[in-house]
């Protein structure tokens, strides 16, 4: 009996932990720094993360998970407290335990002191999409190292090696990054509301008008038109929207305006690029570049 038990903690430790990631990029990031972790991720790049069902067998897996990551402020929001609740599964209801948010590893952009439901979807917390800031998304992924090694110090070793592996190629790669996309500094692009917010910030780009009305609310004829009237002023190089949101208001304005319609992934797995987070990011910028073409 002794040594059943003891043959069981010995291939638990080998197994790795069992993680449950909110969104694609974050199972990515967790391969990076836990490759022998068990990864599932709740959603894909062609779903939007705030319209998520709290189906069966997302619940099964959170009621696994030694650890949850999310992109919090409030993205969340809809579907994440159902699952915590329907699976009940204590690790994961706190982040004091196996609950990480990585919007609370850094400073978001774009936070309200207040929101109300007339304002549409917009988060108090600040922008959840995070990830497309290659130097935030290095904080996280030191912080997400430090709840690794919370949960399985055993490991810490490994962690911190994945965690300077990464850091290493990542750093690396943000020059490059930069470099190719230097032409777009100063380009004009219309958008879903604040969607690619960091990737524009980071690049230069500037957003100047949004296919929505407000965030979340479908645009009306009335608003397309005023953005057709924007888009003929001949400065905008592209419209731009995520891999998961709708084409059809962003082709009726490209048909009038001669405008380039831009599908960008919104995480990984977003097209055939997006393999991984460093595919994500040359994907986005390749894409953005073709515009100028």
């Amino acid at each position: 009996m002794t040594f059943t038990l003891a043959l069981g903690t010995a291939n638990s430790a080998v197994a790795g932990l069992n993680i449950f990631a909110c969104e694609p990029e974050y199972a990515a990031l967790a391969k990076e720094l836990a490759p022998d972790a068990k990864i599932y991720s709740a959603t894909t790049a062609m779903q939007d993360p705030h319209q998520v069902q709290a189906r069966p067998s997302l619940i099964a897996k959170m009621r696994q998970a030694d650890l949850a990551i999310c992109a919090g402020a409030d993205l969340e929001v809809g579907w994440l407290p159902m699952l915590q609740m329907k699976s009940a599964n204590a690790k994961v209801r706190s982040t004091d335990q196996g609950l990480f948010f990585a919007a609370e590893q850094i400073e978001t952009l774009d936070r309200l002191e207040s929101v109300d439901r007339s304002m549409g979807d917009v988060h108090a917390k600040g922008n959840p999409h995070l990830h497309f800031d290659p130097k935030r998304l290095l904080d996280v992924a030191t912080a997400l190292t430090a709840k690794l090694i919370q949960l399985d110090p055993g490991t810490k070793a490994e962690y911190e090696s994945s965690l300077a592996s990464f850091s290493e190629r990542w750093q690396a790669a943000i020059p490059k990054w930069e470099a190719k996309a230097q032409t777009l500094q100063g380009s004009k692009v219309i958008a879903y509301h604040s969607s690619f917010k960091y990737l524009f910030n980071w690049l230069g780009l500037e957003q100047v008008a949004d296919l929505e009305p407000k965030p979340g609310i479908p645009p009306s004829s009335s608003h397309l038109a005023g953005l057709l009237s924007r888009a003929k002023q001949g400065d905008i190089l592209a419209i731009v929207i995520a891999s998961y949101q709708s084409e059809r208001g962003a082709d009726w304005l490209a048909e009038r305006s001669d405008l380039p319609v831009l599908i960008l992934p919104m995480s990984v797995g977003g097209n055939e690029q997006s393999v991984d987070l460093f595919g994500l990011y040359d994907s986005a910028i390749d894409l953005l570049l073709s515009a100028k073409q």
